[in-house]
């Protein structure tokens, strides 16, 4: 049986945090609002944890997963970016941008995109996701919560407790937070490319 906690938007309390981590490091799988949509988190190294997101989401082994960092020095770790490149993470972050680097030797092979060996990283501007990522001190690997059969992520924690309640640990409710995608941009090379039009946005990209 899931876990339900009520987490404020904009104050998260710090004691619920601590339990939210907790239970992610006990290995398990949490639903928590970002700043486009509700997702489903764990630990970097979680691989059970990952399969049951696959499991959930019926995903196969070419889904690719994405990096909620807290910061930009922790996308430093996990991606490779340049002096431009890292000037734009830090004018558009945190906000609802996924951005695809080349990934560094502290990703773990299975989370990388196999032919491109590319990771998805970024920085959501959401209290309750920053405050979990400071507390855990690592990365979230993360996949948004649209099932199977489904266009659009689920919205309703309620329901989300319902539907998962034996599938995940912890649900987190922080208020509504959208389905709206995040906008995606491949940094792989010297120029940004605008892969997809999200919630952030793309002007910064259509010029160059």
């Amino acid at each position: 049986m899931a876990q339900f906690f009520q987490i404020h938007p904009e104050n998260p309390q710090a004691r619920l945090v601590r339990q939210a981590v907790d239970i992610l490091r006990q290995g398990g799988l949490v639903v928590y609002p970002t700043d486009s949509a509700y997702a489903l988190g764990c630990q970097i190294g979680d691989k059970k944890a990952q399969d049951r997101i696959r499991r959930i989401r019926r995903l196969d082994d070419r889904h690719n997963f994405t990096l909620m960092c807290r910061d930009l020095s922790e996308i430093a770790l996990y991606a490779k970016v340049d002096n431009t490149h890292y000037r734009l993470l830090k004018a558009l972050t945190p906000g609802p941008y996924t951005f695809i680097h080349s990934a560094t030797k502290q990703v773990p092979r299975r989370l990388m995109n196999e032919k491109r060996k590319t990771i998805g990283i970024r920085i959501p501007d959401n209290a309750i996701a920053l405050a979990l990522l400071e507390e855990l001190g690592e990365p979230l690997m993360s996949s948004t919560l649209i099932l199977p059969g489904d266009d659009i992520p689920l919205t309703d924690p309620y329901d989300m407790r319902q539907t998962l309640e034996h599938e995940v640990d912890l649900v987190i409710d922080g208020g509504y937070c959208g389905i709206e995608p995040t906008t995606v941009v491949d940094m792989e090379n010297d120029v940004p490319r605008l892969a997809r039009v999200g919630k952030g946005d793309p002007a910064p990209f259509q010029d160059l």
